[in-house]
C-alpha cells in the first residue's frame, strides 16, 4: 500500500470512530454508570498516555519515576503547573547526577 493508501485508510477508520457513536446515540444517554463511565474516560485515556511518556523520557527509568512521583507531591499540594513542571525536572537532573556518579 503506498503513502497516500494508508492516509485515506487512517482518515476513514478515524472519521467512523467519530462518527458512528453521533449517528447511533441520537437519543440522550441517561443511564448514570454509563454517565459517569464516559465522563472518566478522558482523563484514563490521557493518564495511559503521559505515564510511559513521562517514565521513558529520561536517561533512566528510575529518574521518570522519581520525577513523576516528586510531581504528584507538588500537585497534590496545589501547585501551579509552573511549579510542578520545575520541581519534576529538578528531580530528574538531581537524580540522573546521582545516578552517573554511583
Amino acid at each position: 500500500m503506498n503513502l497516500w493508501g494508508a492516509i485515506a485508510v487512517m482518515a476513514a477508520v478515524t472519521y467512523l470512530l467519530r462518527a458512528v457513536p453521533l449517528v447511533a446515540l441520537r437519543k440522550r444517554i441517561t443511564n448514570p454508570w454509563l454517565l459517569d463511565f464516559l465522563h472518566y474516560v478522558p482523563f484514563a485515556v490521557l493518564t495511559a498516555m503521559t505515564i510511559p511518556a513521562i517514565i521513558f523520557a529520561t536517561d533512566s527509568p528510575v529518574s521518570g519515576l522519581v520525577a513523576l512521583g516528586v510531581a504528584v507531591i507538588v500537585a497534590v499540594r496545589r501547585g501551579s503547573l509552573l511549579l510542578v513542571a520545575l520541581f519534576a525536572a529538578a528531580a530528574v537532573l538531581v537524580t540522573e547526577a546521582l545516578i552517573n556518579l554511583i
